[in-house]
């Protein structure tokens, strides 16, 4: 007979690491080309002007200039008005 427990695998601990998503730059902040605004899964948020999107759906600034955030009502592929949101960056004056 054994005297010691046999020494089984567990189910536990195979946490992915995180991806660290979300807003990166905030309205009124100002960024530099190519820096990153939002990372994101999906679009949540949509890019307006001077604004790009990565192949990741990475929103990203394409000239220099201040974020602004702004609410609009788009038309859906079945035609009715929706709420989205869009990110633009506005060249500093």
């Amino acid at each position: 007979m054994a005297h010691k427990k046999s020494g089984g695998s567990t189910q536990l601990g195979r946490d992915s690491r995180p991806k660290m998503l979300g807003v990166k730059m905030q309205h009124g902040q100002s960024v530099k080309p190519g820096q990153i605004i939002i990372k994101q899964r999906g679009s949540k948020y949509h890019p307006s002007t001077n604004v790009k999107k990565g192949n990741d759906d990475t929103l990203y600034a394409a000239k220099p200039g201040i974020v602004k955030f702004a609410k609009k009502k788009v038309k859906a592929f079945d035609g009715k008005l929706k709420l989205r949101n869009f990110v633009s960056v506005e060249e500093k004056k």
